[in-house]
């Protein structure tokens, strides 16, 4: 059904990719031979990259694309943007700042929405990743919404994980405790030219330092995004966690989250959230309706 599709995506042609993401997006019938088709030419390294809103996150990709071209490496951005529960278009304001590398050859970006997904990913994030892949990128970038539990879910799916901050999260180097620490492979100071960054610099690197495994400890890099400053020594920092034993210790863990993702989708594909709502306004106002007691009709059988 989607023969010449499939071979035009592995070709690395772009609108054969879009095609497929967009099939496997919307869930088109027959969908599901693309993601069975798909073979890899290469080991392409998934970065995610995370953080506060206003860490300038999109400004620090731009800058990694440059740095990465200049290198021949082949990229390509998923950004994933907040939806209303109402609307599911993404949003795609913060894409305008890559805007410079919308006709490269070597560039492919694309937004998807995260459908309301509680962390900030798109329930489709995987498939998108692996049909990337296949059309044989270098680097498959992955920004998140920076809300909510993303950056949990994106470690669930980055082979490296860029937690991106600000001087001004120095208030915030408490909080950091709680799990970023067991998320971030590298830490970014980003906008490192402004007061008091070198401050919280030093208190991310004794973070960073109490926190150290055997045989990785989590590197802190300053950057400054608009000039490109700390970029080649942030690649150099990303090249150096791919090379590490850390990797192919995470690999059995994204394996299973990726298995886990797309069983909880299978397992609720049937499910219509519109009228799921409908059903749930009229049954709520019942007496004696018991939430619990309606969902079991999902997992009973």
């Amino acid at each position: 059904m989607f023969d010449s599709l499939i071979k035009n995506l592995h070709a690395g042609d772009k609108k054969a990719l879009a095609r497929c993401i967009s099939l496997a997006e919307n869930e088109t019938p027959g969908y599901e031979q693309i993601l069975q088709s798909l073979h890899f030419l290469n080991a392409a390294t998934v970065l995610g990259v995370t953080g506060p809103p206003g860490a300038g996150k999109s400004t620090l990709i731009n800058a990694l694309i440059s740095e990465l071209v200049k290198q021949g490496k082949k990229i390509a951005i998923l950004a994933v943007d907040p939806t209303s529960p109402f609307n599911y278009g993404a949003l795609l304001g913060d894409r305008i700042r890559m805007s410079e590398h919308f006709t490269n050859e070597q560039v492919f970006i694309r937004s998807m929405a995260s459908r309301g997904a509680l962390g900030g990913l798109s329930p489709k994030i995987y498939e998108a990743v692996d049909i990337l892949k296949a059309a044989g990128f270098d680097y498959v970038i992955i920004e998140t919404v920076g809300v909510g539990q993303s950056e949990v879910e994106i470690a669930g799916l980055a082979d490296t994980t860029l937690v991106v901050m600000v001087p001004e999260s120095g208030d915030e180097i408490q909080t950091i405790k709680s799990g970023v620490m067991e998320i971030a492979d590298v830490f970014v100071v980003n906008k490192s030219d402004r007061e008091g960054a070198e401050t919280f610099y030093k208190n991310l690197i004794l973070l960073a330092h109490s926190h150290a495994g055997k045989d990785w400890e989590t590197p802190v890099v300053k950057t400054v995004a608009g000039s490109g400053q700390g970029v080649a020594d942030l690649i150099q920092a990303i090249q150096a966690h791919q090379q590490s034993g850390q990797l192919h210790r995470k690999r059995e863990f994204l394996l299973a989250e990726k298995a886990l993702h797309m069983i909880q989708a299978y397992r609720t594909r049937d499910i219509d959230k519109n009228k799921l709502r409908k059903e749930l306004a009229e049954q709520m106002t019942r007496e004696g309706f018991n939430l619990y007691k309606y969902i079991t009709r999902w997992y009973e059988h």
